[in-house]
């Protein structure tokens, strides 16, 4: 079913069996040449000579048969033909002293071309047999000495020749089976993947096909159109400029819907080979987009609830906190006795109920506070002031809890005014919510510390304390809300908005909260507002706030 880019070879290395045949047609063909020259008396010869050239035409009109395929046995027929014919053509012209002593390196080259690793040795022992052979008729017949060392010198270079020849053959068919096998171990493992690979050129022709087949994707319909084949018609023009888009960018995606299964739905990922062609690989992302579409539609479901739960509690703000004032306030008059004393059970219930009405109503100003701020309804109302006033009066209602839990609360704020253009009321919720924070983790005799300074246009206000710090998984969570740090005893105290309101609130001022922990050692959160007046330089330095324990700045 897939088309393989490269089927393997019939005989996977060794020369091509018809350029053998034609080199031994040459050689047949020079053969005849001499044989005639010296027949006619141009070159001189006597007839042994003679004979030996016409042994020589043995082998190679023999190896003509070479332009039709043979069997392997042939071959190495062919190669003992050589050895045979070359040892006596050398012998009847005399040896190494004759006129064919250069035929001993005719096997060894017969060998080469012919191929196979037993055909080249046979034909390469051939060759230093007839090197060996003429050497004896040459000593034998001429006066000792002379051809005794050239005979040794042609068979030492016969030798070293064929040697380095045949290792250098093996050498190269030895990388060359390598080469195939990993390519075929490549073609394996492309052919065993889940998916449909396809090298196409960059008309979107299919060249070759690798993996398993896809349902909706039949490979008949690429032969004939090409990749184009498997798309229906409209998602075609897509394609078309995908596979553009690979060859000029190096890479693109495309989807399309199959022609033969329109329920599914295909991704081809294209990407540029270094030869000019694409690679495209076919995957049914059908159950990928369902899932796809269920999560965005559960992504607009939930965003859709968000909101309608957000724009319900900022709507309403008047409806929860008009009777809520009134508790707090009806409890209040009855704490003062305003209209007569009250017997002490019923006053412990009144300042009960007026603790709890605060409390509440704290929570839910945070709430609603959070609530118009993801509703993006929360209005900043700037306005040019002081900045140490709004954050001395978070200072001044922070200190009797800090007082009540035995928790050192200090300040320190520049001597001159720093003027700053604001939302006031938020500028003070940002210090109280850090410092109410500070406190409520602080055990007792620990401290608390307030710092204002003046950098450029930012003013920084730290918040320090002393009290139990953060572990690094609190730290990635802390500051989103509704989420809590600390133990059940703080938890109980607060809804989790305090500093997430702090870091929106900085956010809509175009700020930034930076908060540092160690656990068992404290905390350090710093704000860092650009909002001061450059026009008005501060002076650095930096006063106390009045009483480190106790004093009210007022």
């Amino acid at each position: 079913m897939i088309e393989s880019s490269s089927p393997p070879p019939s005989r996977p290395f060794g020369p091509n069996d018809r350029v053998a045949a034609i080199w031994h047609l040459l050689w047949s063909l020079g053969v005849a040449v001499l044989l005639g020259a010296t027949a006619f008396g141009l070159l001189t010869s006597d007839r042994l000579v003679q004979a030996g050239l016409a042994t020589g035409l043995i082998p190679g009109l023999t190896g003509l048969a070479l332009w039709r395929p043979r069997a392997p046995p042939f071959r190495l027929i062919l190669a003992g033909l050589w050895f045979a014919a070359a040892t006596v053509a050398v012998a009847l012209a005399g040896g190494l002293a004759g006129p064919l002593a250069t035929w001993t390196f005719a096997p060894l080259l017969a060998g080469l071309i012919i191929g196979g690793a037993r055909e080249r040795a046979l034909a390469a022992t051939g060759s230093v047999v007839a090197v060996a052979v003429g050497l004896a008729i040459a000593v034998s017949s001429s006066p000792p000495g002379q051809p005794l060392l050239s005979g040794l010198a042609a068979l030492l270079l016969v030798g070293s020749a064929g040697w380095s020849l045949l290792v250098a053959v093996a050498r190269n068919e030895a990388d060359a089976a390598s080469e195939h096998a990993l390519r075929r171990r490549l073609e394996q493992i492309l052919q065993a993947q889940p998916l449909l690979s396809l090298r196409i050129d960059d008309q979107g022709r299919l060249l070759s096909a690798f993996g398993r087949g896809q349902a909706g994707v039949d490979l008949a319909d690429l032969t004939g159109e090409g990749i184009f084949g498997a798309a229906e018609a409209r998602d075609r023009l897509p394609l078309r400029a995908a596979i553009d888009l690979a060859v000029t960018e190096g890479e693109a995606r495309a989807r399309f819907v199959p022609l033969r299964a329109m329920d599914r739905l295909f991704e081809a990922a294209l990407r540029r080979l270094p030869d000019g062609t694409v690679l495209a690989v076919l995957r049914d992302v059908s159950d990928q987009q369902a899932r796809e579409a269920a999560l965005d539609a559960a992504r607009q479901e939930a965003e859709t609830l968000h909101q309608g739960k957000t724009r319900f509690l900022a709507n309403m703000s008047h409806e929860l906190r008009t009777p809520l004032n009134a508790v707090i306030g009806f409890s209040d008059m009855m704490r003062q006795r305003m209209f007569g004393p009250l017997p002490d059970r019923y006053l412990e219930y009144a300042n009960l109920i007026h603790e709890a009405g605060e409390h509440l109503l704290d929570l839910i100003n945070d709430v609603l506070d959070m609530s118009k701020i993801e509703a993006e309804r929360f209005d900043l109302a700037r306005q040019r002031f002081d900045a140490r006033d709004p954050v001395s009066a978070a200072m001044r209602l922070i200190r009797l809890q800090a007082h009540d839990k035995g928790v050192d609360l200090h300040g320190g704020f520049p001597v001159d005014p720093v003027l700053v253009e604001a939302d006031k009321r938020a500028l003070k919720q940002m210090a109280l919510n850090l410092l109410s924070n500070a406190v409520k983790f602080t055990p007792r005799h620990g401290s608390v510390t307030l710092s204002m300074r003046i950098d450029g246009s930012i003013l920084e206000i730290s918040v320090a304390d002393t009290g139990v710090g953060l572990s690094p998984a609190d730290l990635e969570r802390i500051g989103r809300p509704y989420e809590q740090a600390g133990g059940s005893d703080q938890r109980r105290q607060g809804t989790g908005l305090g500093l997430s309101l702090v870091r929106s609130m900085a956010e809509l001022h175009g700020g930034t909260l930076a908060i540092e922990s160690r656990l068992g050692e404290g905390s350090d959160f710093t704000l860092r507002l650009p909002i001061v007046d450059t026009s008005a330089r501060p002076t650095a330095e930096v006063v106390p706030f009045p009483g480190t324990a106790g004093a009210d700045p007022a």
